[in-house]
């Protein structure tokens, strides 16, 4: 019996420090009044931008390959290599090639006598068939051997041109002024061009003007434009930051893992050779962009003048002209808060541009280093407790400026 009663009376204790201790929270709460944030008009840039990743490639490259099999019985170039438009790079094993334009010139030799025999008996054939001395049968035979020799005759020709084209195939030269990034065979190697042109070695131009072939994916690539500004950075350089610009925005997809993705180029111009073929690079694309011009934080337009039910604000923050914030707002023009250096808010109209979702572009209306409204923070002796902008709105009130801007 004692026990239930010490029970009772300790829960009857508790409950009423609860109550005191509520009540003297709320009534502390409220009778705190409420302080105004701001923030300062700032100048700089506000910008949309689309992130991607892609690879740095040399503008030209072109890989060089042969047009015959046989023997690499030379090589003069090996990577990094300069070479110049025409220099001999390497060289095929010329043996078979010779003995075939030979074989290919006896022919056309042989060819070119039996022809020339069959053309003169012809011409004696036709003769003395005008004159019926031989027969129709003998003259076509004539006529027969002279096609003959004539059709042989010009396909040993072609021939010896192929032989003598081959042999000039076995010289490889370089066919762009530029440097050395691949090769792929080494003396002594075998190569075959039987059913494709086997690559020796991959060329670069010029390596001073590089671009970055970066995958757009398909939900950004509507607002990625030629001339767009573009940096960029390469995990070989972290704390450098390259500039380009965009100069083409292909139109075939390429679909990996159902990704869709757009191939877009970059130009990277690459004066000090820092960019290497093959790098990735960690694009950013701006698309939309203003430099040097004033700005808000987007949550200022947002500002409501009137504090929540049941708090104060502190006399010397009221707003004036509360009923000017009755202005119309469109989309080009919302109305801040401004506070003026006695400590008192005022409505001001201001002319707004393009925003990236944080800030927003001020065209008209605010000067640098003026202090615009963005919210409520209720004072305490141990913390900030700030009081979000929607609770306890007036229903009296206009709504939030900027609240119903289309995007």
């Amino acid at each position: 019996m004692k026990k239930r009663k010490s029970i009772i009376v300790w829960t009857v204790i508790a409950v009423v420090i609860i109550a005191c201790a509520a009540l003297i929270i709320f009534t502390r709460d409220k009778s705190k009044p409420l302080t105004v944030d701001t923030t300062t008009v700032c100048r700089g840039d506000v910008a949309n931008i689309v992130t991607a990743t892609g690879t740095v490639e040399p503008i030209t490259q072109v890989e060089v390959g042969t047009q015959v099999s046989g023997i690499i019985s030379h090589i003069y170039v090996d990577y990094n290599s300069e070479v110049t438009t025409g220099q001999l790079i390497a060289e095929l094993d010329r043996t078979t090639l010779e003995a075939e334009l030979a074989s290919s010139t006896a022919t056309m030799n042989s060819a070119r006598v039996e022809y020339e025999y069959q053309e003169k008996n012809y011409a004696r054939q036709k003769e003395l068939h005008e004159k019926k001395v031989i027969s129709d049968t003998d003259f076509e035979t004539a006529t027969y051997n002279y096609e003959r020799a004539k059709a042989e005759y010009e396909k040993s020709r072609f021939d010896l041109v192929r032989a003598s084209t081959n042999l000039g195939y076995a010289r490889i030269y370089s066919p762009i002024d530029g440097v050395v990034i691949s090769r792929a065979v080494d003396e002594g190697q075998t190569v075959a061009a039987s059913f494709s042109t086997p690559t020796l070695f991959t060329i670069a131009n010029d390596l001073t003007q590089m671009q970055v072939v970066a995958d757009v994916d398909e939900a950004d690539i509507g607002s990625v434009a030629e001339g767009q500004r573009v940096t960029f950075t390469v995990d070989a350089y972290p704390n450098d930051i390259f500039e380009g610009t965009v100069t083409q925005v292909r139109l075939e997809a390429t679909e990996t893992s159902n990704v869709i993705t757009y191939e877009t180029i970059i130009n990277a111009p690459n004066a000090d050779l820092k960019l290497k073929p093959g790098l990735t690079a960690n694009v950013t694309i701006y698309t939309q962009e203003e430099r040097d011009i004033l700005y808000l934080p987007l949550k200022s337009l947002r500002f409501v003048p009137e504090p929540p039910k049941g708090a104060s604000i502190a006399p010397e923050q009221a707003p004036e002209n509360i009923e000017s914030s009755m202005l119309p707002d469109n989309e080009h023009r919302r109305t801040v808060w401004v506070m003026k250096d006695n400590g008192a808010l005022e409505p001001r109209t201001v002319e707004i541009g393009m925003d990236n979702g944080v800030n927003i572009v001020i065209r008209n209306g605010l000067a640098e280093g003026e202090k615009v409204a963005t919210g409520y923070t209720q004072a305490s002796t141990t913390t900030n407790a700030a009081i979000p902008d929607d609770e306890g709105a007036s229903p009296f009130m206009p709504g939030h400026p900027g609240g119903n801007k289309k995007k």
